[in-house]
Parts: C-alpha cells; structure tokens; sequence
C-alpha cells in the first residue's frame, strides 16, 4: 500500500509530469486533472468517488480555475487538504485561500524535497483524522 493518494490539478503537462514522478517515487499514488473542471469530474466519477487524501492545485488554470476548484472541493470533500502550486503568487490569493481552508502554499518551482515533504505532512493528518473521527 502506498502512503496515501493525491489529486494533482495543473493544466501544464510539464508540471503534471515532474509533480506525478516526484510524488510517485516517494510512495504516493497521483491522480492527475489538467484543469479543474476535469478534477471535478475526476474526483467524483462513478456511483463510488475517487477517494484522495490531498489535493494539489494551481490557481490560473483555463474552464474552472483553482479559486473555483478549491471552492468546491472545500464544499464536497472538506476533509481533504488542498495545497496551492503556483507560479503566480498573490498575497491577496494567498490570505484568501488560506481563509478558505487551503492547507499550505507552494511556489513553482518547488525543490522535490520540499513538494514530498509538504504533501506527506498533510497526507498523513488527513489519514490520521479520517482513522480517529470516523
């Protein structure tokens, strides 16, 4: 069993790789979205959805970008940590998803130890408080 599944939502290819390889050889299985009308759709698929245990989201994204994605995700599955990878970097985004239940921020590009460490952190909260509150 690997150490916990993650939604990655970017709607650059390139990112999506390096974040999947990164993520995958630390353990983690990676679900990808390239937008967030996709990841909405991703994530609750089928008659059973796609249980994840954090999502990763960047902000300006085409169709539903990551402030609406991050809305929605908050409201449907607002157990799951979501931390924001961006490259465009607001103070204003920043407070404002923060506020909404956003559990960190990552700037692009972001060193592979720190993107492994910062998702294994929240993954693990999120499988400990799912085991002890359910």
């Amino acid at each position: 069993m690997g150490r916990g599944r993650v939604l990655i939502v970017d709607d650059e290819e390139d990112i999506r790789k390096t974040v999947r390889l990164t993520l995958t050889k630390a353990g983690f299985d990676v679900v990808e979205a390239e937008d967030g009308e996709k990841a909405i759709k991703e994530i609750g698929s089928g008659d059973n959805p796609r249980m994840v245990d954090a999502i990763l989201c960047d902000i300006q994204m085409p169709k539903i970008n990551g402030k609406e994605a991050v809305t929605f995700f908050r409201q449907q599955y607002s157990s799951v940590p979501i931390i924001i990878l961006t490259g465009h970097p607001q103070v204003q985004d920043a407070t404002e998803l923060l506020k909404q239940g956003v559990v960190d921020y990552l700037v692009k590009p972001v060193q592979p130890e720190k993107l492994t460490e910062t998702v294994a952190k929240h993954v693990k909260a999120h499988v400990y408080k799912d085991k002890f509150t359910t």
